[in-house]
């Protein structure tokens, strides 16, 4: 791609480090802000002759000028561009969703008599959230008041007071330390308990009122060590339905992505003494061309490691981009990514609250019933797929009793075929009959391409067949890298689908919108396959009738397939004609002709 000579003399004289970098247009407005490790190498990359996305391309044609800011570390570089992108937004970056309008729960430890308070604009120290369901944090508060009992008043205490208490003392919610009923240091203690009640630690809660209930008894405090039971039933019921898996000490963050075309929602479990105590999450925008760790990065940097309250072991679903600089933002922090165990389910449990949040925010975001009768839709649903199935391939074997055996594979876009990205595989490192091992090399090549050449992976592998042929598809695109790939396979006789992991097969409805969609696709791939190895057949057949005459060889074969077409042309040809081709004479034509129409 041709560029201007100033901007070549500023890519030339980039340094060899750490920094971020800032395209922008002619009328100087940012376009995308990246980091890298080492400009110099980096930055060019935009400009390299091979083909990249068309988003890509759309972003050369608009850039005219080029800013860089040095910094002394990668991760420095990670932070600042996080800063960048949400100051300036730049149309080609990955953003985090405007979080203004999400409510936090603050707590005013700057006050005497703290308070705990609903706020937008965090401008206390120590907020807890943001709560991005709002039925969330109505049930914390219900529940730190009737715990708790804070004061609900907006008396700036103690300068300013009233003369007398309010309802909430006479129905047991408050104290009254306005008119001096509760001390400051009584009032504390019962602060220091509602911060480790926001931050998951209930166990400790629990302790805590246990002792004082016992301590209330024993001075035949009666009505006291009521109220203190009622609490402790309450943080008991509370519980109950949450308990988890304790997960490394019973404290942990589990983190997962789900994606949906230009979508995606990072989600937040925070596990705390074994109990999953709080969900958060957070849509993302403009991620569609992004690779999965970039997106994750993006999330882990824009909204998890700000946060106040971390756990210090997050478990993730794979390891993000720059993971060397995340850990140097987080110090203390420890980042795994689980292959077995409770930890991995956790992050499995995170997938699941992923997924099911971003289908939610599909349905608002657009017509429900239009978005119902997509079998598009239907299918990612009936599946339990990461993402919706909007580029799906299907992929067949067709043979015929061992010889020309080949794979076709057909590409799907949002439920339609997309011909352009049709594919057949001539298979040949399988002798005899083989469906596994044929199916294993037509989805190791296509994956293998793909990966090459940068260009987009399904998201979901259908195949034609049953448990085998879906094992050696699975053993395949691992290989490749490709473990969270889905891949699912339509057996014919009952139309059942096998799910990778799962013994049982699924069973959908005859009339369901998703088999209709899986049985085109199989169809399709069938028809492909089929037509493939009958031209593979016949050009065998042409091949082994020409070469069986004298004076026939593999070049002389070649000339009169290409001038004729076929074997048919051949035997309606004239001898004039064929001995007009260079090397063949009148005496070989007759030859030809006689060896051909005898065996008509």
């Amino acid at each position: 791609m041709a560029i201007s000579d100033r901007l070549a003399r500023q890519l030339a004289a980039l340094p060899a480090r750490p920094g971020v970098y800032l395209w922008k247009d002619a009328a100087g407005e940012i376009l995308y802000v990246g980091k890298a490790a080492n400009l110099r190498t980096r930055v060019p990359n935009y400009f390299a002759d091979e083909q990249g996305t068309a988003e890509r391309e759309v972003l050369q044609g608009q850039i005219a000028a080029l800013e860089t800011i040095i910094v002394p570390t990668e991760a420095q570089a990670l932070l600042l561009e996080n800063t960048l992108i949400k100051e300036h937004q730049p149309r080609f970056n990955i953003r985090l969703r405007d979080d203004k309008s999400y409510p936090q729960i603050a707590v005013t430890l700057g006050e005497p008599f703290p308070r705990v308070l609903v706020v937008r604009r965090v401008t206390i120290p120590g907020a807890f959230g943001p709560y991005t369901d709002v039925a969330t944090l109505r049930q914390t508060l219900k529940i730190v008041r009737r715990i708790f009992t804070v004061r609900s008043c907006s008396w700036h205490l103690p300068e300013e007071a009233p003369d007398r208490p309010c309802l909430d003392f006479h129905i047991e919610r408050c104290k009254a330390p306005c008119v001096g009923y509760q001390s400051v240091e009584d009032y504390r203690r019962m602060i220091d308990d509602v911060l480790l009640f926001l931050s998951g630690k209930t166990l400790d809660v629990r302790t805590g009122l246990r002792e004082r209930m016992h301590k209330a008894s024993d001075a035949q405090d009666y009505e006291r060590a009521a109220q203190l039971r009622d609490a402790l039933k309450w943080l008991d019921q509370l519980e109950q339905p949450q308990t988890v898996e304790v997960v490394g000490g019973g404290d942990a963050d589990a983190i997962s992505l789900a994606r949906d075309g230009d979508d995606a929602v990072g989600v937040i479990l925070r596990i705390r003494d074994g109990k999953l105590i709080a969900r958060e999450h957070r849509f993302l925008e403009h991620v569609e061309h992004a690779p999965e760790g970039e997106v994750l990065r993006t999330f882990l940097v824009g909204y998890y490691l700000p946060l106040e309250q971390r756990a210090q072991r997050v478990v993730l679903p794979f390891a993000p981009a720059d993971l060397d600089a995340v850990r140097e933002l987080a110090s203390g922090v420890e980042f795994a990514v689980p292959q077995r165990g409770s930890a991995a389910k956790l992050v499995e449990l995170a997938d699941q609250n992923a997924r099911h949040l971003l289908d939610s925010f599909k349905i608002e975001a657009f017509d429900i019933d239009e978005r119902a009768a997509d079998p598009v839709f239907s299918l990612g649903r009936d599946l339990g797929l990461p993402v919706v199935p909007r580029a799906m391939v299907c992929i067949d074997i067709s043979t015929n009793q061992g010889r020309d055996t080949v794979g076709s594979l057909v590409w799907f876009e949002g439920g339609r075929p997309r011909k352009a990205e049709y594919r057949r595989y001539r298979i040949k490192g399988v002798e005899g009959i083989d469906d596994f091992a044929a199916m294993k090399e037509v989805v190791t090549r296509f994956l293998t391409r793909r990966i090459a050449e940068n260009k987009q992976i399904p998201d979901l592998i259908v195949i034609d067949g049953g448990k085998g042929q879906l094992a050696a598809a699975v053993e395949a695109a691992r290989a490749q890298g490709q473990e969270r790939l889905p891949i699912v396979s339509l057996a014919k006789r009952e139309e059942e689908v096998f799910v990778q992991e799962s013994g049982e097969p699924l069973r959908l409805s005859r009339r369901s919108p998703s088999l209709k969609l899986l049985q085109r696709a199989r169809d399709e791939a069938h028809r492909f396959a089929v037509t493939y190895s009958r031209k593979r057949r016949a050009q065998r057949t042409i091949t082994s009738e020409l070469l069986r005459i004298p004076g026939i060889g593999p070049a002389r074969r070649r000339l009169l397939l290409e001038r004729f077409g076929s074997l048919a042309g051949v035997r309606t040809a004239t001898p004039a004609e064929i001995a007009a081709l260079p090397g063949f004479s009148t005496k070989l034509a007759d030859r030809i002709l006689d060896r051909l129409h005898q065996r008509a």
